[in-house]
């Protein structure tokens, strides 16, 4: 129904004194009107979402790196400062695990 026909039957609709047929084509005639200006807004948002939209940076910044020394036996932290270790009397453990060794089957040596 073209919106011209909603408000001929709206009048019409109120000059007969049906005032509850009346409240429902208004309200219908205002229900098209909202959803084609929502339709109209939502091609619109649609079309320009991303148009001059910059890439927010997602990484954060590279740590720093100190180049690699020749000694191996001093440990830096990130700031490049070589780490103080002070003995505290705790030994270490040693490993007690038994290594396992490969059966020897002829399925296991190469063949030539």
């Amino acid at each position: 129904m073209a919106e011209d026909n909603k408000v001929a039957s709206f009048v019409d609709t109120l000059e007969k004194g049906d005032n509850a047929t009346a409240g429902e084509i208004f309200k219908d005639a205002l229900r098209d009107k909202v959803a084609s200006a929502l339709d109209a807004q939502r091609v619109d948002v649609a079309k320009n979402i991303f148009t001059g939209a910059t890439a927010m940076p997602h990484s954060d910044p590279k740590p720093v790196v100190t180049d690699p020394a020749e000694r191996t036996d001093v440990v830096m932290n990130t700031d490049g400062q070589p780490v103080q270790f002070v003995p505290n009397g705790n030994e270490q453990p040693t490993p007690t695990a038994e290594v396992p060794e490969a059966p020897a089957s002829d399925e296991s040596k190469p063949t030539t």
